[in-house]
């Protein structure tokens, strides 16, 4: 764990920063418009003197920047009109937007760290700031940071970008740039389990700095030619949902990822997270566990995978109505598993504030 502390104590100080630019509009109900600046420069400087393995690392932010510009410069007439026209609704028990009669819990789009759920608000931006870190039983820890923005579409449809960042063994740099697509199939609670579609595709834009499983012990030999470049991949997930007799908020994952090229990686597995609220009042604060298995082959040891299993504890934390704070710490099960992995994530949702697309009403919670 003291590997771990110092990234996480500078992701703590130096989170990125953000200006809000709001404009107020007159009539019946307030309307705030948001422009989002992030400053990347802080955020980069968590990790040190990084290397851009890729041009492409250049405007990879520019998708995310392009996401924002269009919901800004095309939703708002939108949700205005269907504002006017939506029946007010009044969630008691969780403040936040609800996405299609979904508790605010399950209508962030991203659950706990390591499980999405549902999907977001129509025209709702969700902003985060993730890390994680790896300490496995052999070699120096592995350091990766993730920026996500997702935006909420008509019609339980919705679309995210995300940037990866690694930083290991002194180097570090640009990893991935994902494309990401969901579409839940029916509002919530039609459907048990509230089944979800995702589809992400990655683009390699950096190089392998170790190994899909744990470094190997000191002494053995590292490639000669040095690090290969990293491959693109795709995939796929099942995402499962459920509140239970409205205290208890469940999520689970399967997942199927494939690289296209090199060594052709393959790798299938499930997520589960489970929460329940401490601070009833809002709900501002939720304890709860996780834990997720791969399962791991590439091309030469399709009958010899890998098996890595990972428990442990989860809590979060909402200041207020729109950001949150999330701590997983879980520990390794396997010989294939990482000994300890933490996770910490800020996040924030910017969107209209009110219910939209809901087919049945939304259900008072914990009053």
């Amino acid at each position: 764990m003291d590997v771990l502390a110092p990234a996480v104590e500078r992701l703590l100080v130096n989170h990125w920063a953000v200006l809000f630019l709001a404009s107020l509009r007159a009539g019946p109900e307030k309307h705030y418009n948001f422009v989002i600046f992030s400053c990347l420069t802080p955020f980069i400087s968590l990790i040190g003197r990084m290397h851009i393995d890729s041009l492409f690392g250049k405007w990879l932010f520019l998708p995310l920047l392009a996401l924002a510009l269009f919901a800004y410069l095309g939703a708002t007439p939108a949700v205005n009109g269907q504002t006017g026209a939506s029946e007010q609704v009044v969630v008691t028990g969780d403040d936040v937007t609800s996405a299609y009669g979904a508790p605010g819990g399950l209508s962030r789009s991203r659950f706990a760290p390591l499980t999405t759920a549902y999907v977001l608000p129509p025209w709702t931006f969700y902003f985060g700031e993730i890390y994680e870190g790896d300490a496995f039983r052999h070699g120096p820890p592995d350091h990766l940071f993730t920026q996500e923005v997702e935006l909420g579409l008509p019609h339980r449809f919705g679309v995210a970008a995300e940037t990866e960042l690694e930083r290991f063994n002194g180097g570090g740099g640009f990893q991935t740039v994902s494309l990401e697509g969901r579409y839940a199939l029916a509002d919530w609670n039609k459907i048990p389990l509230n089944p979800t579609l995702f589809a992400e595709y990655k683009f390699g834009v950096g190089t392998i700095r170790h190994e899909e499983g744990p470094p190997p012990p000191p002494g053995e030999a590292e490639e000669e030619s040095g690090p290969p470049k990293l491959p693109d991949a795709y995939e796929f997930r099942l995402l499962l949902a459920e509140d239970f007799g409205e205290h208890v908020e469940w999520a689970m994952n399967w997942f199927f990822e494939k690289e296209n090229t090199g060594d052709r990686g393959r790798e299938w597995g499930f997520a589960q997270s489970a929460s329940i609220p401490i601070l009833l009042e809002r709900e501002r604060l939720k304890v709860g566990l996780e834990m997720e298995y791969k399962n791991f082959t590439v091309k030469d040891t399709r009958g010899d995978p890998m098996h890595s299993f990972v428990i442990g504890p989860t809590m979060s934390f909402r200041s207020w109505k729109s950001t949150r704070f999330d701590v997983s710490t879980l520990f390794g099960c396997t010989d294939d598993s990482p000994r300890v992995q933490v996770f910490a994530i800020f996040s924030f949702l910017l969107g209209p504030g009110t219910e939209q697309g809901a087919e049945a009403p939304v259900s008072t919670r914990n009053r």
